[in-house]
């Protein structure tokens, strides 16, 4: 099928970044291309936009998308983790602007042999670059009971973890799980049947806790914020759409403590600890979709903008 995924918050997240003419922007998830097409509108004479995917089916459609632009995009096939070396490679000093957009995209959603989706029959992959190692196979077959059901505890905010976890391990045993359709029953068997109809299909939040393990999706952003931070030119602005409560949350501390890094006791009427803010956090509260929007793509009702600017006094 096409690569298709419909870009949620786009205007609010492309306005967010103030782009100026002659700026160099990065979309370090570029998916589609649908907020690096809107960026590139916006670049005039000496504008410049890199993207970064570390899906190839996503640079593929996103190099398409943006053929008109081919002078002023650069993509690369990449995680965000590493946009530092990426622009080292490019020789880029520093950026006016960055933007992510952490959700899973409808094509992935949507191709079964993907593996993320939980409404069809498929091999458990959930791999957001095809080139690494680790599946969701290896996973739900190799991680203990504990691991598991830390995982499914912590990244599915699931209430039956521990009984999902036991079922899995007791599952395994006979037989490896190879596919969603497997994994699905496994976990619905797991959940007291009046709780299955509560909050949605009752494998989703399993599903989401495997996939964030498989493409380390936390431990990526919450190391890679900071050093985004770093990158971006005086006056230039990171911007982050989310999609849950756990990446939401990593976004927004990491934001305040990018804007008052001070570590003194409140009590100390100055500060000692040298720490200086980096910038300031634009959004006090997230920027929401409207009710348009959420209409039009469902897929957005979750969806949440931060953006934090840099100081203009900073090195």
């Amino acid at each position: 099928m096409m690569f298709e995924h419909r870009s949620v918050l786009l205007e609010e997240t492309v306005a967010s970044l103030n782009i100026k003419p002659d700026g160099i922007y990065v979309d370090g998830t570029l998916g589609g291309g649908g907020h690096a097409l809107e960026v590139c509108r916006h670049l005039g004479e000496g504008g410049r936009l890199i993207g970064i995917d570390q899906d190839q089916d996503a640079i593929a459609a996103a190099s398409l998308r943006l053929r008109d632009y081919r002078d002023k995009v650069t993509i690369v096939k990449s995680n965000y983790e590493n946009i530092r070396s990426v622009l080292e490679e490019l020789k880029i000093p520093g950026v006016d602007g960055i933007c992510l957009d952490l959700g899973v995209s409808s094509y992935q959603l949507d191709t079964p042999e993907r593996g993320f989706t939980y409404r069809e029959s498929a091999p458990l992959d959930m791999r957001m670059d095809q080139d690494q190692e680790k599946n969701a196979a290896y996973v739900i077959n190799h991680y203990d009971e504990k691991e598991l059901y830390r995982i499914i505890r912590d990244y599915g905010e699931e209430k039956f973890a521990k009984n999902i976890a036991k079922h899995i391990v007791r599952a395994r045993a006979q037989k490896p799980i190879e596919t969603t359709e497997e994994l699905t029953g496994i976990i619905k068997a797991a959940i007291p049947m009046k709780m299955r109809a509560v909050g949605g299909h009752p494998a989703k939040r399993t599903f989401q806790a495997i996939r964030i393990e498989v493409n380390q999706e936390l431990e990526v952003l919450e190391k890679s914020i900071d050093t985004m931070i770093s990158l971006l030119n005086p006056g230039g602005r990171l911007s982050i759409i989310t999609f849950h409560s756990l990446e939401d949350r990593i976004v927004k501390n990491r934001f305040r403590e990018n804007e008052d890094p001070c570590i003194c006791p409140r009590e100390f009427p100055v500060c000692v600890c040298g720490r200086k803010s980096r910038g300031r956090v634009v959004t006090r509260k997230p920027i929401l979709p409207g009710e348009q929007e959420i209409g039009e793509n469902k897929r957005s009702k979750s969806s949440k903008l931060r953006v934090f600017e840099r100081g203009t006094d900073q090195d």
